[in-house]
């Protein structure tokens, strides 16, 4: 990767702390790699413990949404925030969790692409609408996602947007560097959608 990409961050990642272990290994197995947005989080460590315990009741194993499309919906709504760092992410994460290769190469066209299913589309509409800013949610939006979604299905949905919020304007703002894996994630599958490895001025 041609360093010449990758954006010098404003505060720059740490070691890892060895009292973190465990919340950086958490986050190892989940994407394959500590993330630098967590590194840079580690100044303050009862932060990284408190993201560590959230993200893990969302990605939890008894989740009742499928892991690929939480990905997605991930990755949609970082989309609609501008943010270069989570769509490279949520997209490796998408394949880490069995997405196949074209369904992610087709994100940008999932309103209209037969790879996504009618409740995927409507769900990625929610997640685009959730994430805008102002909030585009309407009552009937969320009547109709009710209909296909249980409440706690509903709390896990709204809770992936809502943490990708904070993600989205922590990375942007720290202008966290990408790792290695997700920047090849993002030249192989976002490239074509506008995606620039080295782009946090907005």
């Amino acid at each position: 990767m041609d360093q010449r990409m990758k954006p010098s961050p404003r505060l720059a990642p740490l070691p890892p702390a060895p009292q973190l272990q465990d919340q950086f290994e958490a986050s190892r197995k989940r994407l394959g790699f500590v993330p630098n947005s967590m590194l840079i989080m580690q100044r303050k460590p009862r932060m990284v413990e408190a993201w560590a315990a959230l993200t893990a009741a969302i990605w939890g194993p008894d989740s009742k949404v499928d892991f690929g499309l939480k990905r997605l919906i991930a990755h949609v709504a970082s989309r609609a925030a501008g943010c270069q760092y989570c769509m490279a992410h949520t997209a490796g994460g998408a394949l880490l969790q069995g997405e196949n290769e074209k369904k992610v190469a087709a994100i940008w066209e999932y309103q209209t692409s037969p790879l996504f299913s009618a409740i995927e589309r409507m769900t990625l509409d929610f997640a685009l609408a959730a994430a805008s800013v102002p909030n585009a949610v309407t009552d009937e939006m969320f009547a109709e996602m009710r209909k296909h979604w249980s409440e706690e299905q509903m709390i896990e949905i709204v809770g992936v947007i809502s943490v990708f919020g904070f993600l989205n304007r922590w990375n942007d703002t720290m202008a966290t560097p990408l790792e290695d894996e997700p920047i090849d994630v993002g030249e192989r599958y976002l490239a074509r959608g506008g995606w620039t490895a080295g782009k946090h001025d907005r």
